[in-house]
C-alpha cells in the first residue's frame, strides 16, 4: 500500500464475538481517502511497514505496506498478556497465583527474568516480567501455566487472533522466538494494541511501567518513549536480526488516543524517534470527538401494528468521528428511519441509516438501531394500521 496521504477514513468493520469473550477490536482499519478537505502528507520515515490509527474512531491517519507479512519477534506478547488478562478477567485465574518455574521455562533463550528452576513466581510478578522485561522465560511459564504447555497455549493465542479479526497473523510460541510460521502485520498489531486497551483497562498501566526488579536485578523497560514523551503510556518493543527493530505505541493527548505501529527499523533510537513522528503528525493534523453516545435518541421512527405509534432511534455504541483540524464544525448528520416499520419490533433491531458528511462528501454511514422494543398491537389497532397502510 502507498504512503497515504490522508484525511479521513472509514470506520472499521465488526466482527462477530464468540461466545463468553470480551468485546474485540474489528476487522480491519478503513482507508477511502476524503479529498475534499486536504491534510499535509504523513512524514516520510525508515520503517517499511508501519501504520497510525485513532482509537476511538478507528481511523487510519496513515501507513505504508500496513498488511506486510513480519515476523513478530517479542510482539508476540502482546497476545500473550491478551490471553492471560482474559483469564484473569473470567477468574479462572488470579493474580496470587504461584507457579512452578519448570526447566523449559528457566531454559528459554534469549531476553529473561532471570526465573530458577523449581521456584514459584506469581502471576502478577511474571506479567511484569513479560511485560516490562520482555522476559522469555516468562512468557514460557506464564504458557504453560494457563495451557499446561506452549504449544497449546499458541492455539489459544490464535483463536482470540482469528476473534480480533487478525486475519494475517499466525502464532506458534509464546514468546516470539524466530518461526518460519510465526507472522503478523503492522495493521493486525494495531488491532490487538486497541483491544488490549479496549478490552481491559484494569491491566493497562503495567506498559507503562518504566523498570522492574526480580532476583536482585533491576531492568529498564525497552520503550525509550516512556522517557521522552509523557503522553506516551505503552506499547511494546521487538527484535530480532530478521525482523528489526519493532515497536508498538500509544499515546493520549487532550482525550484523543493514537496508536501507531513501526516495523523493521534500524535501531532503537530509529524505532523511537519515528514512531513519535507519527505520533506528532497525527495529534498535530487531526482531532477525534465522540459525535454521539450509546443509546443517545437521534431520531424516531413511525411503527405500524405496534402497541405504541413510534420508536426511538439511535446508534448501538458511541461513534467517534475523526477530522482534520479545525473541521470538526462542518461536519453534518442526517438520521433516515426505514419506511413502514410494522410490529413487533425487537430492541438493537436496525431500523434507519445515519450519514455524516464533511464537504458536501459522505464520510460515514452507520445503521440506526431501536432504542427500545416495540410489542404487537391489539386486534383493532391491527386492522386500522392495515387499512392505513393500504391508503397509502
Amino acid at each position: 500500500m502507498a504512503m497515504m496521504r490522508t484525511t479521513l477514513l472509514r470506520l472499521i468493520l465488526p466482527v462477530l464475538l464468540a461466545a463468553g469473550l470480551p468485546p474485540t477490536a474489528a476487522a480491519e482499519w478503513g482507508d477511502p481517502l476524503v479529498e475534499a478537505v486536504p491534510t499535509p502528507s504523513p512524514p516520510e520515515i525508515g520503517a517499511p511497514s508501519h501504520i497510525l490509527v485513532d482509537m476511538h474512531s478507528g481511523y487510519m491517519l496513515a501507513g505504508q505496506d500496513p498488511e506486510a507479512a513480519w515476523e513478530p519477534a517479542s510482539l508476540a506478547k502482546l497476545m500473550t498478556a491478551y490471553v492471560v488478562f482474559n483469564e484473569l478477567s473470567a477468574g479462572r485465574i488470579s493474580l496470587a497465583d504461584k507457579v512452578t518455574i519448570s526447566e523449559n521455562a528457566w531454559r528459554a533463550e534469549g531476553s529473561r527474568m532471570f526465573l530458577e528452576v523449581g521456584t514459584e513466581v506469581s502471576i502478577e510478578k511474571l506479567l511484569q516480567g513479560l511485560i516490562v522485561q520482555s522476559g522469555n522465560d516468562a512468557a514460557v511459564a506464564l504458557a504453560e501455566y494457563v495451557a499446561g504447555d506452549e504449544q497449546t497455549f499458541a492455539q489459544l493465542m490464535n483463536e482470540h487472533a482469528n476473534r480480533l479479526g487478525m486475519d494475517n497473523t499466525n502464532y506458534t510460541n509464546a514468546s516470539g522466538m524466530p518461526d518460519e510460521a510465526m507472522r503478523t502485520t503492522a495493521e493486525d498489531t494495531a488491532l490487538l494494541a486497541r483491544a488490549i486497551i479496549e478490552d481491559f483497562p484494569e491491566f493497562y498501566d503495567l506498559y507503562s511501567q518504566r523498570s522492574f526488579e526480580y532476583a536482585g536485578i533491576t531492568q529498564r523497560n525497552r520503550n525509550k518513549l516512556l522517557w521522552r514523551d509523557e503522553t506516551v503510556d505503552g506499547v511494546k518493543t521487538g527484535y530480532t536480526s530478521e525482523a528489526g527493530y519493532n515497536l508498538v505505541t500509544s499515546a493520549e493527548r487532550d482525550g484523543m488516543r493514537l496508536i501507531s505501529v513501526v516495523l523493521g527499523t534500524a535501531s532503537e533510537d530509529a524505532r523511537a524517534q519515528q514512531s513519535l513522528q507519527l505520533l506528532n503528525y497525527g495529534f498535530r493534523f487531526f482531532e477525534t470527538h465522540r459525535l454521539y453516545s450509546a443509546g443517545e435518541q437521534l431520531t424516531e421512527a413511525r411503527v405500524w401494528k405496534g402497541a405504541t405509534d413510534n420508536v426511538a432511534l439511535g446508534v448501538p455504541d458511541d461513534l467517534y468521528i475523526t477530522t482534520p483540524r479545525q473541521e470538526y464544525d462542518n461536519l453534518s448528520a442526517a438520521a433516515s428511519a426505514d419506511s413502514e416499520i410494522e410490529a413487533p419490533v425487537s430492541e438493537g433491531e436496525a431500523l434507519g441509516t445515519l450519514e455524516v458528511e464533511l464537504a458536501n462528501t459522505t464520510i460515514h454511514e452507520e445503521p440506526l438501531v431501536a432504542l427500545d422494543s416495540v410489542e404487537a398491537g391489539g386486534l383493532w389497532r391491527q386492522v386500522v394500521d392495515r387499512l392505513l397502510l393500504r391508503l397509502q
